[in-house]
């Protein structure tokens, strides 16, 4: 193959299909491929490149898995050994005063009877082998850096990134060029805010006419806790405190495993105080008394923060264009009132693999697949989604309007009101800091709560030291000029991982100084910068954290 794409130094790899991204969604449309493939007794090559260091580094999730679309895909995977080893249990739902706390009806969305407690990594890793025992190529520490696009406008593939370039953006002695990864059909599996999404949306307008996407910070850690605090597979959910009634956010609790707690915090990214930090949200919330006394006695073993898409189906964007299509997160496939994205990423690359199936077996190879809308519009998923899609855009009207509608429209309408709320750009809420009261937060205890530094040490992230800055300022004036002086620097509080600081020179002049080695990949800083100026870009390939079994 040539074209303009092309650039020589690069070693070329052809496929039938490409994935961008080995999670959910990415692993369940290579698997199905190749399962459609046998089933029509034909060869069909599949390759997946995973940023990561190993399949499942990047990945972070709560996660209570509903198994619909993972037993359409593995109908024996009890046979197989698929690692749910945990029933969900008693569902529980809290709402939290400073001191105290007060049992709510579990909403019918969250009723997870038959559901399972999981770790996400360690649920692909397990299906990453199951691909590879198919024939599908598995390429993890690839970041896919750049969309190869041909003269015609055909998405023709993507090429991984340079390794070796120093900071001066020079070639280093290490050099070693990229490869690209040319296929038939690439899927972009790449998660919430994926880079090269982000570009496919500019390139193909694939948002005209849809809502902005809204997004959520989930920050997570795993405990282990003393035997007598533990209850295999209780589920617990709260909202109200540490949150004010006008923030959208709430935690979970989840037991599983040997004595293991997976506790975490999301906050809505449209909330508007600029002096507002989810992670110190999160690390006041473990001091509630319900909180404090299961986590008492216990060790904090893993820490992460992932961004989530929040929007709904109204946000969703066109999902094909030429040579390729959006699965999963990176299409906004989560569905919000269940907390739950897993089900639906994978039943969103199975539909996928279905539909580029059909059109090879119909004759075309790079011609845009239109019928996947079509077919997931059939779906279950979209009837799922489509039924839930006002009650996360209804918390606008603050915690407690939101919920009065919730519970309409769960039980009484049962997601079919004729009508639709729309969402709104979350860089745009933030109120200047001037309008806004001060949040004043307790320093951690080293205990129950930790500081950011000592929180990023248990990720395992790493990055080249000598590698140019993946987080890059579009206007670099704007930091100080916009961001410092009109919103108080927010980035050094929304960021769950310290990168973002402001410093003083010489002067007594503030910079910005970014410590893009801290990053955790969450994403935040690219959602939520009031100028979006800030620009987040992968990394040479394998860097960021390593969160195992998260």
């Amino acid at each position: 193959m040539t074209g303009s794409w092309h650039r020589d130094d690069r070693e070329m790899m052809e496929y039938d299909v490409l994935i961008v991204g080995a999670g959910p969604a990415g692993l369940a449309a290579a698997i199905h491929l190749k399962q459609l493939a046998a089933h029509e007794n034909k060869e069909i090559s599949v390759c997946l490149i995973e940023k990561g260091a190993e399949v499942g580094a990047h990945l972070l999730s709560g996660a209570v898995l509903e198994p619909r679309a993972f037993e359409e895909l593995f109908p024996n995977w009890k046979e197989l050994g698929a690692p749910l080893n945990t029933i969900a249990g008693k569902d529980s739902f809290l709402f939290l005063t400073k001191n105290s706390s007060f049992i709510l009806p579990t909403p019918p969305t969250m009723n997870n009877h038959g559901n399972y407690i999981i770790s996400l990594g360690e649920l692909a890793r397990w299906m990453a082998a199951q691909a590879e025992s198919l024939g599908v190529e598995i390429y993890p520490g690839f970041s896919g850096a750049e969309l190869l696009i041909d003269k015609t406008g055909c998405v023709r593939g993507v090429a991984t990134g340079d390794q070796g370039i120093t900071k001066k953006g020079e070639r280093g002695d290490a050099f070693t060029a990229g490869v690209e990864l040319v296929a038939k059909q690439t899927i972009f599996a790449e998660g919430c805010r994926g880079s090269l999404t982000k570009q496919l949306f500019e390139k193909f307008n694939l948002r005209d006419g849809v809502d902005p996407q809204t997004y959520g910070l989930g920050i997570k850690e795993i405990w282990e806790i003393k035997p007598e605090n533990f209850k295999s597979g209780a589920i617990t959910h709260t909202i109200g405190w540490p949150m004010d009634s006008d923030t959208y956010g709430g935690s979970w609790l989840y037991h599983y495993g040997e004595n293991l707690v997976s506790i975490g915090f999301v906050v809505g990214l449209d909330y508007q105080n600029p002096s507002l930090s989810p992670y110190e949200e999160f690390q006041r919330f473990k001091h509630h008394p319900d909180i404090a006394k299961i986590l008492s006695g216990g060790k904090r073993i893993a820490y992460g923060a992932r961004a989530l898409s929040e929007g709904g189906i109204q946000s969703i964007p066109k999902l094909t264009f030429p040579g390729g299509l959006l699965i999963g997160d990176a299409a906004g496939f989560l569905n919000v009132p269940k907390i739950k994205g897993n089900h639906t990423a994978m039943k969103s690359g199975m539909v996928a693999a279905k539909a580029i199936s059909d059109h090879f077996n119909m004759g075309y190879d790079s011609n845009e697949v239109t019928d996947y809308t079509d077919q997931l519009k059939q779906s279950w998923l979209w009837k799922e989604l489509e039924s839930v899609r006002n009650i996360r855009p209804a918390f606008r009207f603050g915690l407690w309007l939101g919920m009065l509608y919730a519970a309409f429209d769960n039980v009484i309408l049962k997601g079919t009101a004729p009508w639709t709320f729309h969402n709104h750009a979350d860089h745009k809420q933030l109120k200047k800091a001037n309008e806004c009261i001060k949040i004043t937060y307790p320093k951690p205890d080293g205990v129950l709560s930790f500081d950011r530094l000592t929180s990023v040490s248990l990720t395992g992230t790493n990055h080249a030291e000598d590698q140019p800055a993946h987080l890059q300022l579009k206007d670099p004036s704007l930091a100080i000029d916009v961001n410092y002086n009109l919103y108080d620097s927010p980035e050094q509080r929304y960021c769950p991982a310290a990168v973002y600081e402001i410093v003083k020179d010489t002067e007594d002049k503030p910079r910005l100084q970014i410590n893009a080695q801290n990053c955790i990949h969450c994403k935040t800083c690219d959602i939520k910068d009031p100028t979006q100026n800030i620009n987040w870009v992968t990394p040479e390939g394998s860097g960021g954290p390593n969160y195992g079994a998260m």
